[in-house]
């Protein structure tokens, strides 16, 4: 395990607190953090705040690359204790992709000072997925695709992960399709009921306040662990939205498998709409108020895409959910799924993601697709396995297709 340590002198922090305001302070430390250490001056608070920075640049240290890129800062890491007084560290959103990116479980944390000094230990937890027999005998001799899971892998993780743990997220991604097959199959065999257990819904709320300013939702999503179980097991909980719920979708190949999604899809009240030549009817779904959802982790060509970065690696991705998003003003809601260790998975929907508005047209669709592939990366980052690491995401292209 690895352990980032740094010491603070208090004398340091005794200087911050008499430069800066209580807001200014909010620039090195999170609410939680400054109440914690007290309102009253004097050194038992600098002490206190002293151990709270060291923390802070100990996590750092554990992450140089991302310091040095600006990926992070010692403000994404805050310091909170539990019931019992223990120290623990919270990420924040940026940190956290970062931490799923080096497979951290968690950072463990022990803090200590003296009159004069504060000291800190983080220490890293790492992240272990359990790979069952048959995924590791499906990557060694049944392969599909192996050439292109590996590939993606590496050009995701190959700066921050061993070629061990790549291949154990290799192994644990050809296990995740055999459960997923294997759950697309007996769906239809199961009651309602049991239907329901199978997929626990969180950030309802998010979708439903969304609703509220009548402009229409777009849904932001993709390839998410066993979509098709959480897409129609999962959204059915929300009834009052059957017949709402409208996929934007590619015909998939062979044609019958196609035909068999399909048939799915329109039995649990869910409407299709072709990526091509679908404008008109999805600015009509948004005017009735309805939700569009948009499958956005996929190539696409330069008829219908931008370059855009996708874990710092030139992707063409499909600009429309950005020019929808700029001129009829309905949110961006982030959704995934994934499967839990108990067989059972959560459909999860996130608060909005900030759109930008100002600025040239192009530079705008521009700037909101990259945070749209932002989202996707945090999203994949959590449970990679659980993604379809087989398509070609970064696809090379001749030079007429540019």
């Amino acid at each position: 395990m690895r352990n980032g340590i740094d010491t603070v002198e208090i004398s340091r922090i005794e200087k911050l607190l008499g430069d800066l305001d209580e807001v200014a302070l909010r620039d090195f430390f999170s609410e939680e953090e400054l109440l914690d250490a007290g309102s009253r001056a004097g050194a038992a608070r600098a002490q206190k705040l002293a151990a709270r920075f060291a923390a802070k640049e100990a996590c750092c240290k554990l992450f140089p690359r991302e310091i040095c890129l600006g990926t992070i800062e010692p403000y994404d890491f805050s310091v909170s204790r539990d019931g019992y007084g223990e120290p623990g560290i919270i990420p924040s959103e940026r940190a956290l992709a970062v931490m799923n990116r080096h497979r951290v479980s968690r950072l463990s944390l022990s803090m200590t000072h003296t009159d004069t000094s504060a000291t800190a230990i983080a220490t890293i937890e790492p992240r272990v997925v359990p790979v069952p027999w048959y995924g590791k005998f499906l990557y060694r001799f049944l392969p599909l695709r192996r050439r292109v899971v590996m590939e993606n892998l590496e050009r995701v993780f190959g700066e921050t992960l061993t070629n061990a743990q790549i291949e154990e997220i290799a192994q644990g991604f050809y296990a995740h399709f055999v459960k997923f097959f294997g759950e697309v199959i007996a769906l239809p065999f199961k009651s309602g009921a049991r239907r329901e257990s199978l997929v626990r819904i969180e950030g309802g709320e998010h979708l439903t306040t969304a609703l509220e300013k009548g402009r229409g939702v777009l849904l932001l999503t993709g390839h998410f662990g066993s979509w098709e179980v959480s897409t129609i097991a999962g959204i059915s909980q929300f009834r009052e939205y059957h017949g709402r719920f409208h996929f934007i979708r590619r015909p998939l190949k062979p044609r019958w498998l196609n035909d068999f999604v399909m048939r799915r899809f329109h039995k649990a009240g869910f409407g299709t709409l072709s990526k091509a030549g679908s404008l008109d009817e999805i600015l009509d779904l948004l005017e009735q108020n309805q939700i569009v959802v948009s499958i956005f982790d996929q190539s696409t060509g330069n008829s219908y895409g931008i370059p855009s970065e996708f874990f710092g690696h030139p992707a063409y991705t499909f600009k429309s959910l950005a020019v929808l998003a700029q001129f009829t003003g309905a949110p961006v809601i982030p959704s995934s799924s994934w499967r839990e260790p108990d067989g059972t998975h959560v459909l999860l929907f996130e608060k909005p993601v900030e759109i930008v508005t100002e600025g040239r047209t192009r530079d705008i669709i521009s700037m909101n697709t990259k945070r749209f592939n932002e989202v996707i990366e945090r999203i994949i980052l959590r449970h990679p396995e659980q993604w379809i690491w087989m398509h070609r995401r970064w696809k090379k292209r001749s030079r007429k297709d540019r």
